[in-house]
């Protein structure tokens, strides 16, 4: 297993966060070690000459411990069976044993305050330490429910900083060795894959080795350096919602703890205003009601102190985790951009990429672009097949309004040309009718003059100054 440290670390005793055994890191000097791979050498440091293996990364220098890496051949290399491993949440603490935590942390804190107590139950204290016993053991249920809320709040967050902490040791694992290649191809990326599980088992189910094994894992299936980065920047935010998340309880503890102060307050309000007594005659009875008046009063306020003090209290750890684990996320998300991705080659690039990558980055891509002509094309042919069905009903619409119309105006005017044709018979054969009853009415006229003549007599006509 390698492990990494940062130049700083030089020098000095640390322990293996795998097997937690104690380590010497060797002194080395700065100007020998490499650039990381694939980045330009630091400015005024003038890089090795020889082709050994880069001993570094961006993220510090590199150190076997422990059985190191076996040497693989790439072209012999036979793809294995993997299953993955179960991965445990990376945030979200085990709410029981952080119940089981803020039970004994409050029995241990009640039994730590206990031998502070003065005076009799109830008494006005003496000390700042009587006091604080008071405060803790002589007030309402309200004091012990705000305790112990306060731990159980406590041990939810030693836990997140105990999941923290293995997150960070996951850190120094050397995830992407460079003796298996200066960049990962469809040709080496098993050998990363195969390394990744042999990292020690309490090491790798963390974040930062859960998503490298997951984008080399699809890289391995796509060779597509586009769909790694959207898959680990999706995991990113999957990761932030987690951490996110695993401040709910906390938080409830935060608003659930003055919340109880205020009801503490309203039951000492209550108890005081109850234990007044006015109605009797004897003043030292009246001062002793008093007495009960100004120890609600007190158990009124003090828990309302004690609330809003573990309240803030409690807020300044959980933010200080909130920022660490942030921070942690961002280390996580700048390793992969800044050590992954520059170290992919899915042959999409001429500079640096092999010809069958190239070859078949190119293939793939004609074969989408086919195929999206094909179904643009099934598309289009489906619109236009729409359109001429559309078209012809259109048409045929259109070619039977026509013979209606045709047929109507048609059968219009046969019956008008018959009808006008039968008004004329009908008035020739009057006409004919009447000329036949003319010409008879003259033949019995001719028969019956027979051969007699018929004189024709001249009438002069007179005019204005004639004789006759």
């Amino acid at each position: 297993m390698q492990l990494k440290a940062e130049p700083e670390m030089a020098g000095k005793i640390v322990r293996c966060p795998g097997c937690n055994t104690k380590l010497s890191i060797p002194a080395m000097a700065p100007a020998s070690l490499p650039a990381p791979s694939g980045l330009p050498a630091p400015s005024g440091v003038t890089p090795p000459t020889s082709q050994a293996p880069a001993e570094n990364d961006a993220f510090g220098a590199e150190y076997e411990h422990g059985e190191t890496t076996p040497e693989h051949t790439h072209s012999a290399y036979q793809p294995k069976e993997r299953g993955g491993w179960e991965e445990t949440d990376p945030a979200n603490p085990n709410p029981w044993l952080a119940l089981a935590i803020g039970a004994v942390a409050s029995l241990a804190w009640f039994g730590i305050m206990f031998p502070f107590g003065k005076g009799a139950y109830n008494a006005p204290p003496v000390d700042t330490m009587d006091y604080l016993h008071d405060l803790f053991l002589e007030r309402t249920w309200v004091n012990y429910m705000e305790t112990f809320f306060f731990f159980w709040a406590i041990g939810l967050i030693y836990l997140k900083i105990q999941k923290l902490r293995h997150q960070k040791d996951a850190m120094y694992l050397d995830v992407l060795p460079a003796e298996l290649g200066q960049e990962i191809n469809r040709e080496n990326v098993g050998h990363f894959i195969d390394h990744l599980y042999g990292l020690p088992s309490r090491l790798r189910d963390s974040m930062m080795v859960n998503r490298i094994r997951k984008g080399l894992e699809l890289f391995e299936i796509r060779q597509n350096n586009g769909e790694v980065t959207s898959m680990m920047s999706a995991q990113s935010d999957i990761d932030g919602s987690r951490i996110g998340g695993s401040f709910s309880l906390i938080k409830v503890f935060l608003w659930a703890i003055p919340i109880l102060g205020f009801i503490g307050t309203v039951l000492g309000l209550s108890q005081a205003i109850g234990s007044i007594d006015l109605q009797v005659s004897d003043i030292s009875k009246v001062m002793g009601s008093l007495g009960k008046v100004t120890s609600g009063l007190g158990t009124a306020f003090d828990t309302t102190l004690l609330g809003l003090v573990l309240a803030m209290f409690l807020n300044f750890p959980m933010n200080a985790v909130s920022k660490a684990e942030d921070d942690n996320l961002n280390n996580i998300d700048a390793f992969c951009n800044e050590v992954l991705m520059p170290r992919l080659n899915d042959g999409g690039g001429v500079a640096g990429g092999d010809t069958n990558g190239i070859m078949d980055t190119l293939v793939k891509a004609v074969a989408n672009a086919q195929k999206d002509f094909l179904v643009d094309l099934n598309a289009l042919s489906k619109q236009v097949k729409e359109q001429a069905d559309n078209l012809d009903k259109r048409a045929a619409a259109h070619q039977q309004r026509v013979d209606a119309e045709f047929a109507m105006t048609l059968n219009r005017m046969r019956e008008d040309l018959t009808s006008a044709v039968k008004d004329s018979v009908k008035t020739t054969t009057d006409y004919t009718r009447a000329l036949s009853s003319g010409i008879q009415s003259l033949n019995t006229l001719l028969s019956e003059l027979g051969g007699k003549q018929i004189l024709i007599h001249q009438v002069k006509k007179k005019g204005w100054f004639s004789r006759e």
